[in-house]
């Protein structure tokens, strides 16, 4: 019987375990989590934050799923130490864990642009549900709060904010928001729609210093403008959590490095989820993380099904706007696409010798999927494209 080991609980972890019990069903798995509750829905802490849904609603497998599946989760439970010769790992609480094949799937962390006073009592990051439960009693004293970082986490915190009444200025590094997602016209159409919901904005700026001794008070820029505030969130991307990974002695650039089949370095160990590098390139996106969760599990197990990479793709709603994109956005306007917009929607589509390599969707994003999938296939839709726009 395998001893299967996965560091981290998050989507790549149990879906690496669901796809590991699915292929070995007596094998041991063992999941271990330094959060304090099961899998749960990252991607929703800002509705979390905003009040739109309870705690418990977040929660994805309750702690029945582990049982029927006869996997062993084990919360609040902080990795210090590996012996990758002996296959062991020691916790903090002094559990030494052996495996057969160990997983990892622990994620990143926020990134803290070096801005003086980034340390100070009212500065937050958004990335697990204990920093929504700092955010939040926090905000119950605060009125006025700086967004540091324009992208989607940024704009998703930015509004769950706003919906506690709070005065909400984003700064941004970029000339646009949602830098990833939107093209110049794109983003000045959302831009607009929040700016008439009062948000202000800073962009092609940077945070120079956070003041206020004892709390946040204000935000000053590269500039020198000043920006009042007591309480500032910064959402400035993630960088993968390699520390366990260099213990263990694996091969890491910007992240822990894998092949095609999701093994590191070391053959017995794998990888998934935000902490991967694959050829050259990290994700940090929910969709490619359960992609590598599946390939990793299936192939930890005996599997040998190759990963070849995932294409950004986001389907969500900004502040009540539907918005998707996928593949190529264009930004600087290098192949050509077809286009079809008016006050309250915007579309894209890009095109390169004949095939669509990549859309933006924004305020309607009905047909994205048949593009999308076309953007994934190489399939050529060109005839249908009007019709996909226009519907």
């Amino acid at each position: 019987m395998k001893k299967y080991l996965i560091i981290g609980n998050g989507v790549a972890g149990t879906t690496a375990a669901e796809n590991i019990r699915a292929n070995d069903a007596t094998g041991e798995i063992i999941i271990v989590s330094d959060e304090d509750i099961p899998f749960y829905y990252r991607v929703r802490l800002p509705d979390y934050l905003g009040g739109g849904v309870a705690e418990s609603e977040l929660i994805a497998k309750k702690e029945a799923w582990y049982d029927e599946q006869k996997i062993s989760l084990r919360l609040n439970t902080r990795i210090t130490a590996a012996k990758p010769v002996l296959k062991h790992v020691l916790t903090a609480d002094g559990l030494d864990l052996a495996y057969d094949r160990l997983l990892l799937a622990n994620g990143s962390h926020p990134f803290i642009p070096p801005i003086t006073g980034s340390g100070m009592k009212g500065v937050f990051v958004l990335h697990t549900i204990h920093d929504v439960r700092q955010i939040s009693q926090a905000a119950e004293k605060m009125s006025s709060v700086v967004i540091i970082g324009g992208g989607l986490l940024g704009l998703e915190a930015a509004n769950a904010l706003h919906k506690l009444g709070k005065s909400i200025t984003v700064v941004e590094f970029f000339p646009r928001l949602l830098p990833r997602q939107l093209d110049n016209e794109g983003a000045a159409r959302l831009q607009h729609f929040f700016e008439k919901m009062n948000f202000a904005f800073r962009l092609g700026a940077t945070a120079r210093e956070i003041a206020g001794g004892d709390g946040v008070k204000q935000v000053i820029l590269e500039d020198g403008d000043v920006l009042e505030a007591e309480m500032v969130l910064i959402s400035a991307g993630v960088r993968p959590n390699l520390e366990l990974a260099k213990t263990l002695g694996l091969k890491t650039d910007k992240g822990v490095i894998v092949n095609q089949y999701m093994q590191t370095s070391q053959p017995d160990i794998y990888a998934a989820g935000d902490v991967i590098e694959f050829e050259r390139r990290t994700y940090g996106i929910w969709p490619a993380a359960m992609e590598q969760g599946k390939i990793a599990g299936i192939n930890i197990s005996g599997g040998k099904v190759p990963y070849a990479g995932t294409i950004l793709s986001n389907i969500l709603k900004v502040a009540g706007i539907d918005l998707a994109s996928a593949g190529e956005i264009d930004a600087e306007n290098r192949y050509m696409s077809k286009i079809r917009a008016s006050e309250d929607m915007y579309k894209k589509v890009v095109i390169d010798n004949g095939r669509v390599i990549g859309c933006i969707m924004l305020g309607d994003r009905k047909n994205f999927n048949r593009i999308n999938k076309a953007i994934n296939t190489g399939e050529n839709i060109l005839e249908e494209l009007d019709s996909l726009l226009n519907g």
